[in-house]
């Protein structure tokens, strides 16, 4: 799939075309200088992108926990590297996950460095380590997300921490996973100069990464329909599992960068004016983004059920195909069936209809085939016509 950052101004019409992953890039070690938002940054050395013992900081060198100062999370705890004259954002408690400045370019990325542990200056976009903050915050509790729900070992399942890098290109609203490095790209809304690594976009794309490792779906058709609803039912489950009082969990993708009907939705993904609520048999012809609806819309009736709600002061209505009324188990349960199901019955080229029959598989096993959560998980499928 051609990346839209191909294009050096890329139209700002919607989030389904921002949000997709990307043929291979290479990032090489830092080569911009370091400039005055990043007063020690330095280019990586080998010992610096080895895995560390973790030590007191206090001590010389080791982890500390510095405070970020984000554009969309508010005042968040980050862990860092004291390497005996400046802190760097990396953390060798996750895989050694590490995040860069991409200095506006498209290959490389400095190292972000400070001298007291304290990143962000008010949080604004004037501060270039600020988007920074938002995506080191954003990778580890992507990566605290799928450890401590799902018991997955970081994105890959290897213990492998990834690389993110901020201010990618000159004013690209657009993010994307590079399965090359293992590393995420965030660039800037040219409107806002606000990042892009939001939760629920930061969760998506490091998804798109857990997708490879497991069923690698593949880019197009059905397949690539549940390609994208899968990253962005789990970057959604990502924003919950936060539990920010800044940017509040809900069933909206990318809201906090983009407004209206750019904005994706799973409750009712029409509204968006580009995706479809129920499954069809064009549904494959169609872009992955818009064929993805289907996808989230199951994920939200199987969480939350029917008809209209207020969720964290979002107002949401959720229609079905058939005009049943349905119950939802939680998202607790639909994050696990749906986790089981790809790592476990999807592959490259499952469809609709074989994630119906991996969901329910994926259900039989956590809650037994005779459970109440069988028959909503089926019920769901046929409320967005999966049969």
């Amino acid at each position: 799939m051609t990346h839209p950052a191909s294009s050096p101004n890329p139209p700002r019409t919607r989030l389904a075309v921002l949000l997709g992953t990307v043929a291979v890039m290479t990032v090489t070690a830092a080569t911009a200088p370091a400039t005055a938002a990043t007063p020690a940054a330095a280019a990586l050395t080998a010992q610096d992108t080895a895995t560390v013992s973790v030590t007191d900081a206090r001590a010389g060198t080791g982890t500390g926990t510095g405070t970020g100062h984000s554009q969309h999370s508010g005042t968040v705890p980050l862990t860092s590297y004291f390497n005996g004259t400046a802190y760097q954002l990396r953390d060798t408690t996750r895989g050694n996950q590490r995040t860069l400045d991409a200095m506006n370019q498209t290959t490389g990325g400095t190292l972000f460095t400070d001298p007291d542990n304290d990143w962000g200056g008010t949080g604004t976009p004037a501060n270039r380590q600020s988007a920074g903050v938002d995506a080191h915050y954003a990778a580890a509790v992507t990566w605290d997300f799928y450890k401590n729900v799902l018991g997955r070992n970081g994105i890959r399942g290897d213990g492998t921490g990834v690389t993110s890098r901020v201010h990618y290109g000159n004013n690209q609203p657009n993010a994307f996973w590079d399965p090359a490095c293992a590393c995420v790209n965030y660039g800037d809304d040219p409107a806002t100069g606000q990042t892009l690594a939001t939760l629920d976009i930061a969760g998506h794309e490091l998804t798109h990464g857990v997708i490879a490792a497991t069923a690698a779906l593949t880019h197009s058709g059905e397949p690539g329909a549940l390609n994208e609803g899968t990253a962005d039912i789990l970057g959604t489950a990502v924003e919950f599992f936060a539990d920010s009082t800044t940017d509040v969990g809900d069933y909206l993708i990318g809201e906090r960068v983009f407004t209206g009907a750019t904005v994706r939705r799973m409750d009712h993904p029409s509204l968006d004016g580009h995706s479809r609520d129920y499954w069809s048999p064009d549904i494959g012809t169609l872009d992955p983004y818009a064929a993805s609806g289907p996808a989230r819309h199951f994920f939200y009736l199987l969480t939350e059920g029917s008809g209209p709600k207020e969720i964290n002061k979002i107002s949401y209505d959720s229609p079905t195909y058939d005009g049943s009324k349905l119950l939802g188990i939680g998202q607790d349960k639909a994050v696990r069936i749906w986790y089981r199901a790809l790592s476990l019955y999807m592959t490259s080229t499952t469809n609709y209809a074989r994630a119906r029959t991996a969901t329910l598989r994926a259900t039989a096993d956590l809650y037994g085939p005779a459970g109440v959560e069988y028959g909503r998980v089926a019920a769901a499928w046929t409320a967005v016509n999966v049969r």
